[in-house]
Formats: C-alpha cells, sequence, structure tokens
C-alpha cells in the first residue's frame, strides 16, 4: 500500500445538475392605483441575493405596463416617479398586529370600498406582515362581489406566500393565474415568478411542465436563457420517459429539441455550460440508439458527444467572476462531464484513455467513489490488476459501508482468479452471496407483491422514517436500507424524492405560523392544494421506484450468477491444477512468487497495510500481489520431465 506524505482533504459536494443559476434582479411588485408616490419613511430590506446577481426583494418593486396591457418587471433600481402603476398605499403599516383585521389605519380617500380592501392587502405586504397580506387577500377571493378585482388580489396572494417560505404553495397561486392566459396583465410577471421559484425548490422539474405550456411567450431578455435551458431540460426528461416506455421516435423529437434550444444560449451566459452539458447526453443517447447497424452515425453522434463535454470542461475551467454558488455548479459539471468522458471512451475499448478522465475527478467529490470503482475495471482491462485492487480496498472502508457497489466484489473475485489465487477467489464469492443473496430476495418479495404505485413508495419512505427517527432496525430493516440507498442512486427517483420531503416540510411549516393564519380557511385550503401535489408526486415516484427496483433485481441476478460461473471455473481450475500435481507427484506449483518493488514516488511512502484505515489514506492503496499464476510452458516442462524420470 502506498500512503501519501501531503494528503488532500476530502470535500464533501452534492450532485446535482438541476440548479438553475439565477438571472439578474427582477421587479414585481404590481400595479399602482394609488396616487404618486411618497418617499418610504422605511426603506425596505433587502433580500439576499442569487448567484447571479439577482435581488429577491426587487421582485417586489414597481412594474410598468406596456400599452398592451402586459406586465413587464421595473429595473433593478426600482420604479422611477411617474413610471409604472403602484397599488401600495401612502399611508404607513400599523405599528402592532392587531387580532382582527382593521382597515382603519389605510387612507383610502377618493377610493371604492372594495379597492380599499385590496389596498390594505398591500399596505401589509409592503410592512412585510405576509401572512396578515395573504390572508386579506384571499378573503377577497372568497368574495364573489369582489370578482373584477380577484385577479390582483391573487397575484398578492402569490407574492405573500413566497416570502413566507412556502414556495409549492405560491407556485400553485401563480399557476391559476398564468392558466387565464397570456391577456391578463399579470400573465408575464407572474410568469417571471416562476423562475424565483425554481431557484428555491430543490427539484426544478416541478416547473418544467408549467414553463413548457408556454413555450411560445417571448421572453425578456434577461430570462431568455434561462428559459431555454429549462425547456431543454423538460425535453430532455421527457425523452427520457418516452424512450422508458418505447416510444423511440417521439424521443427522438425531444432530444432533437434539447439540441436545438441549448444552441440559443451564448457562450458568455451562466446557463452554457450546464446547456452543453445536456447538449452532450443527447448525442450520447443518439449515439447509443444507432447502434453497430449504422458505425459511422455513431461515430458522428459520439464525437459530438465528446465536443461537448470537453467544451464543458473548457468552460468551467475559471472562476473568474463567478460567486460561490455559481462555481459550486461548475465544478459538479466539470466532474460529470470527465465522468461522461471516461464511460465513453471505456464503451470505445479505449481504456488508457478512460483512466486518464476517470482520474481527473477529483479526491472527495460527489463523484469521486463512482470514478474509483469505474477506473477499477480499466484499470482491469488493461492489467493493472495492484492498482484495481488498491481502489477496491478504498469501497470496501467503513467509511463507505452505506455506499452500494456489488459488483466490486466480482471484480475482485475475478482478479484473483485471473492470477490463479482461486482460494481467495472463493472466499470472496463466498461473502458476496452471504451479502447480497438476502438484499436479491427481499427485492424479488418486493417486486412480486401486487402493490400500487404509492405503496412501492411507502415502503422506501418507511425506511427514511426510521432513519430519521434513529430507532433501532431488524436485519429486514437494515437489507431494506440498503434497498433504499439502491433505489435513490436513480437520480429522477431522488429528485422527485427530495420533492416529496420538500412538501412535507412545507405542510409542516404552516403549524409554525401564528395560530391566525394556521388555523385559518386559507390555510386548509393550501394544505389540501400540496397534498394533491404529494399525491401525484408519490404516484410518479413509486412507479420509479419499482422500475428501479425491478432493474437493480435484474442486474443482481445477473451478478449472482456470474459468481456461481466464476465459481464453477474456480473449482474446474483447482481441480486441473491437482490432478497436475498427482501426475508429476506433486512438483507442480499453483501459484509462484511474483518479482516486486516497493520503490514510491518521492512524495509517496509505502506503508504496509494491517486492516486499518486513515481517511487521508483512501484512494492512495497499491495491491502489491506477491503471488500468482506460474508460466504454463514452465508447467508443461516439470510434468514432462516427472514423466521421463
Amino acid at each position: 500500500m502506498k500512503r501519501l506524505l501531503k494528503p488532500l482533504c476530502l470535500a464533501s459536494l452534492g450532485l446535482t445538475l438541476t440548479w438553475a443559476a439565477p438571472s439578474s434582479a427582477q421587479s414585481f411588485e404590481g400595479l399602482d392605483l394609488s396616487q404618486p408616490k411618497k418617499k418610504p419613511a422605511k426603506k425596505p430590506s433587502r433580500g439576499k441575493k442569487s448567484p447571479s446577481g439577482a435581488d429577491e426583494s426587487s421582485a417586489d418593486e414597481g412594474a410598468s405596463q406596456d400599452t398592451s396591457g402586459s406586465q413587464t418587471p421595473a429595473s433593478d433600481s426600482g420604479s422611477s416617479p411617474g413610471m409604472g402603476l403602484d397599488l401600495t398605499s401612502d399611508a404607513p403599516a400599523p405599528t402592532q398586529a392587531a387580532p382582527t383585521m382593521s382597515f382603519d389605519a389605510v387612507d383610502v380617500s377618493g377610493k371604492s370600498g372594495d379597492r380599499q380592501r385590496l389596498e390594505v392587502a398591500i399596505s401589509l405586504f409592503k410592512n412585510e406582515e405576509y401572512d396578515r397580506a395573504a390572508m386579506s387577500s384571499f378573503e377577497m377571493l372568497e368574495d364573489a362581489k369582489l370578482a373584477g378585482l380577484h385577479m390582483e388580489a391573487r397575484y398578492v396572494l402569490a407574492k405573500a406566500l413566497y416570502r413566507m417560505g412556502l414556495y409549492h404553495s405560491s407556485l400553485g397561486e401563480f399557476s391559476k393565474i398564468l392558466a387565464v392566459g397570456p391577456d391578463t396583465k399579470f400573465f408575464r410577471t407572474s410568469l417571471e415568478w416562476l423562475f424565483f421559484i425554481s431557484r428555491k425548490t430543490k427539484n426544478e422539474t416541478v416547473i418544467l411542465d408549467e414553463l413548457a405550456r408556454y413555450a411560445n411567450v417571448e421572453f425578456p431578455e434577461r430570462f431568455r436563457s434561462e428559459f431555454h435551458y429549462l425547456l431543454a431540460r423538460y425535453h430532455f426528461v421527457r425523452g427520457k420517459a418516452l424512450d422508458d416506455v418505447g416510444r423511440h421516435e417521439d424521443a427522438d423529437k425531444s432530444f432533437n429539441e434539447v439540441k436545438r434550444l441549448t444552441l440559443l444560449i451564448p457562450k458568455t451566459d451562466t446557463f452554457y455550460p450546464r446547456a452543453k452539458f445536456l447538449e452532450g447526453l443527447a448525442f450520447f443517447r443518439f449515439g447509443n440508439r444507432a447502434g453497430s447497424a449504422a458505425s459511422k452515425r455513431t461515430d458522428l453522434n459520439t464525437l459530438g458527444a465528446i465536443d461537448s463535454m470537453k467544451e464543458v470542461i473548457r468552460v468551467t475551467r475559471s472562476s473568474a467572476g463567478l460567486d460561490a454558488e455559481q462555481i459550486a455548479m461548475n465544478q459538479k459539471l466539470r466532474e460529470l462531464a470527465f465522468m461522461q468522458l471516461g464511460r465513453t471512451h471505456y464503451g470505445m475499448q479505449q481504456n488508457r484513455y478512460a483512466l486518464f478522465y476517470f482520474n481527473k475527478v477529483e479526491r472527495g467529490t460527489s463523484q469521486w467513489l463512482e470514478a474509483m470503482f469505474e477506473s477499477s475495471w480499466a484499470n482491469y482491462r488493461v492489467g493493472q490488476y495492484e492498482q484495481a485492487l488498491g481502489n477496491l480496498i478504498t469501497l470496501s472502508s467503513p467509511f463507505f459501508r452505506e455506499e452500494y457497489f456489488p459488483e466490486a466484489m466480482i471484480l475482485k473475485a475475478v482478479i484473483y482468479y485471473e492470477n490463479c489465487r482461486y482460494r481467495e477467489s472463493s472466499v470472496i464469492l463466498q461473502d458476496f452471496e452471504r451479502t447480497y443473496l438476502p438484499v436479491h430476495d427481499q427485492l424479488e418479495l418486493i417486486t412480486k407483491k401486487q402493490m400500487d404505485s404509492s405503496e412501492y413508495y411507502g415502503v422506501l419512505a418507511d425506511v427514511q422514517k426510521k432513519n430519521k427517527e434513529g430507532k433501532e432496525k431488524s436485519e429486514t430493516d437494515v437489507i431494506l436500507e440498503r434497498i433504499l440507498r439502491l433505489a435513490l442512486t436513480d437520480q429522477d427517483l431522488k429528485k422527485t424524492n427530495e420533492s416529496i420531503l420538500e412538501l412535507e416540510g412545507e405542510m409542516d411549516a404552516f403549524r409554525e405560523k401564528g395560530d391566525t393564519f394556521a388555523y385559518s380557511e386559507l390555510s386548509k385550503q393550501l394544505l389540501e392544494g400540496l397534498k394533491v401535489q404529494r399525491s401525484a408526486l408519490i404516484e410518479k415516484a413509486g412507479i420509479m421506484a419499482k422500475g428501479k427496483l425491478e432493474t437493480e433485481l435484474g442486474g443482481l441476478k445477473q451478478l449472482l450468477a456470474n459468481g456461481l460461473r466464476i465459481k464453477f471455473e474456480t473449482v474446474t481450475k483447482e481441480k486441473e491444477f491437482l490432478e497436475e500435481q498427482l501426475k508429476a507427484g506433486g512438483q507442480v506449483s499453483i501459484v509462484k512468487k511474483y518479482r516486486f518493488s516497493v520503490a514510491v514516488a518521492d512524495d509517496q511512502l509505502y506503508w504496509p497495510y494491517e486492516g486499518e484505515y486513515w481517511r487521508d489514506e483512501l484512494g492512495t492503496y497499491q495491491y502489491t500481489l506477491t503471488k500468482g499464476c506460474i508460466q504454463r510452458d514452465t508447467a508443461n516442462r516439470n510434468i514432462q520431465t516427472s514423466e521421463a524420470n
């Protein structure tokens, strides 16, 4: 084993392609039907800036109205005097919350009673009393006599819910505004609010379906690249789903749309690296679909995929002028691009190129373990058994006990078999069966049950609940926990699961609000809407979970079958050598000692491995094969000599 004298520090990075770096600042305060605004006595507090410099609080500043009646956000600096309409009130907000709604504190002289109620909601919103603003707007929506003001009231309600951190509830209200059609005066600003929500939710796909409905709408320039990227993501997800159900011609159209949309994003835009990565995946998919019967087309698509991934690496090399979130996003894209390049070259039998790219994945990042495992197969192909076994030692360390790499044990057994270490190979295969045969049996039991889709997700949800509560686990629970980790290796299922957990967190957040809001009719209706969304996501997650578990069951069956074949070959080889030994009078050896050196590079130290693991040593192991197969011609000469004597 080799130990680095200057170990690298592990960094814990996540992996999600679904983040969308915000664009420039927005202004969505609404329409101003009051008198010209006076200078506010208190400047509203600024919100936290998003990665691209957009200030979320500016989303509540003025909005101008064009001649057609559609809304366009004001500039980052807010509305200039005389520009746009403002629904806010000149009067200051109440200094303390009253137990019941009161409209006396607002100067509504010269305005109708209906308009006064809307002004109250706007005033509460401006004074950051978002729960009261939401309830006031909701009361107007419940009054059929105020139908003419319902659109404006719903707009205030949607914004207030966003400010309260109830993003899925806010999305539901903005969706109702958008459903009325593009001729409404709040259509464009509501559409732009979707981008803000997509940056707040863990899974941006909850926004994609909504955005796709308005693909033909002309977006403001500052949102155009983000819209094209999200729309490309929508078609990519749709294409994958169509491929899964065998509708490949329809999937072709979606993936072609991915390539078209990504070309619309300029190189200088922050969404360009993500767009190129999507483009590369689309090319890669076409290369796989073409197959060996169309080798020329396959080569062109494969080359297109490689060029796109190399471009991702080039444009993410520098972090100049980027903030921390954009740097983190680019780092994740860079890792994924290296992984995709490694896999592409491995599939083309270019193993040393594959090793080059796998080794570019930095130690401790989210893709590091996967890169180590996949590079082990490439090392095996080129005969670098010591490095392959060293990688597998890292994967089997207690630090990564929760990870799921069943194929690693099969590879280890194959390497020992190739070096005539049959006894060790048999022991490894026994460990493999003891570890994964119960997982196989439990997977088979789950997938053969006649359950609804939601029940499949329920199995996984129960495991998550026990983990969260820290309850003692039975042997079956331990196996189910391994199945959960297995299922969540599917990124689409993982993101859907995160959305479900996010929805449940939002439902719990209602109880943390004040009693007036928490027990209101508004909260009741919003919670019902969240339950409907949760049920739909659980149904979707259940379908994906069942498909993933069935796929993994098939893969585990194949691995167990491969293990049995290796075991059979191992027993056969052992029998042959024993027979040779008997014929030669015991003079034939199965293995011989290899020549090996303990020389290492200047920045390394050779240190014997004795079963202990140190975090700073992970990834630096090299297993030294001290013995292995003798040369077959030498064995034959020994046999002939013995027979002659």
